[in-house]
């Protein structure tokens, strides 16, 4: 006789949205303050069960909305990775998916659905042990800060944090805020435009610091799709973080 086969367990799927922008020069996280059980009043990850017949990507975009008022991806979102399902929910096994997004500062305009509130809080507050998140969403964001990282020294994607045109100082203050280091300004200059598919001078000038004009860039063409958003490109040579 055939070996018979367990049936497969079944637990509920959630999915937590990592949004990240950088807001006065440092890396910020949204997160909602938590309206229902378990974790009441704690912060966390926006996010919630799958709904029948919900993508995982729909999910997202919905709880977003639903907690957030984030009517439209105002930047790239992709997966991150899946955690569980044991051990990380207090109500039971319960598998989630987990989200990066990258995107301009953009204000938090609603919370609603279980979250109380919504709002920016810089990510070294949490990865420094200052602020505690629920569940398991301090390793989940740990996880989204360093993908986040290593994106930008192989891909376009620092660019996901800027508007359409933006100087080179503007992109700096990117690759420092989520790296947590300083670059020198002539040195990430010399790399980022001397590094062929990754930007484009747009011929015109805009006031820099202390009034001193500065050209805006954009993404090449082959960095970037056709609504101007950063592709999955690969930078060639890379822009390395400096290793401590």
């Amino acid at each position: 006789m055939p070996q018979s086969h367990p049936e497969p367990t079944r637990f509920p799927v959630t999915v937590d949205i990592v949004a990240l922008t950088v807001r006065d020069d440092a890396l910020n996280v949204l997160l909602i303050t938590r309206l229902i059980e378990p974790f009441r009043g704690k912060l966390a990850l926006p996010g919630g069960f799958v709904l029948a017949g919900e993508g995982l990507g729909e999910a997202a975009i919905r709880e977003l909305a639903e907690e957030a008022g984030v009517e439209q991806v105002p930047g790239h979102l992709e997966q991150l990775q899946s955690y569980g399902p044991k051990g990380r929910d207090p109500r039971g096994d319960v598998l989630t998916v987990a989200h990066l997004m990258l995107a301009p500062n953009f204000p938090v305009l609603s919370a609603g659905s279980d979250a109380e509130h919504a709002a920016w809080y810089p990510v070294s507050h949490v990865l420094e042990g200052e602020t505690e998140l629920a569940f398991d969403h301090g390793r989940i964001l740990a996880d989204a800060v360093e993908r986040a990282r290593s994106k930008l020294e192989y891909s376009p994607l620092g660019a996901a944090f800027c508007g359409e045109e933006f100087t080179i100082a503007q992109l700096r203050a990117v690759y420092e805020a989520v790296w947590g280091t300083r670059l020198d300004p002539r040195n990430f200059h010399r790399k980022a435009t001397g590094n062929p598919g990754f930007l484009e001078d747009t011929g015109r000038m805009t006031a820099g610091d202390a009034g001193r004009p500065a050209a805006l860039f954009r993404l090449a063409p082959a960095a970037r799709s056709a609504a101007g958003e950063p592709v999955r490109a690969v930078l060639n040579p890379p822009l390395m973080r400096p290793r401590p």
